[in-house]
């Protein structure tokens, strides 16, 4: 008997990878998104993973060309998800409330998100003097 085995991709969204360093000049926005455009245009990817732990600064255009380049994939029925996003990237997506609209790769930064400062409780004693009007 004779098997014939048969390659099949991979479970999941075919990727392409493309890299976004900084910083990023307004104007150039949209040429990162023909750029994103004709990459899709020209591979049979499903998924844009964005690599941007070089995108400084992290600031209101990073944040505007990721906002876009999610725009251009989307219309052409496809998505961005974001890798290795520095923290402080991570703090703009959220406070912009774009976090979910520009989701992070799931499993790729296994570092804990930073942590509210513990702040040491203070006890404040007054005295009150008997010569003070009550309040």
């Amino acid at each position: 008997m004779q098997v014939t085995h048969a390659l099949r991709p991979p479970p999941g969204p075919r990727t392409v990878v493309l890299v976004v360093g900084g910083p990023i000049a307004r104007e150039a926005v949209p040429g990162l998104c023909d750029q994103v455009r004709k990459l899709l245009a020209t591979r049979r990817a499903d998924l844009v993973t964005c690599d941007v732990a070089a995108l400084t600064p992290a600031d209101a255009t990073a944040v505007d060309a990721l906002a876009r380049l999610q725009l251009t994939a989307r219309r052409l029925g496809r998505a961005i998800r974001l890798r290795d996003a520095p923290d402080e990237l991570r703090d703009l997506l959220a406070l912009s409330g774009l976090r979910d609209a520009l989701p992070l790769c799931a499993g790729l930064r296994t570092q804990a998100h930073r942590q509210i400062e513990q702040r040491e409780q203070l006890r404040i004693d007054e005295e009150v003097d008997p010569a003070d009007p009550p309040v």
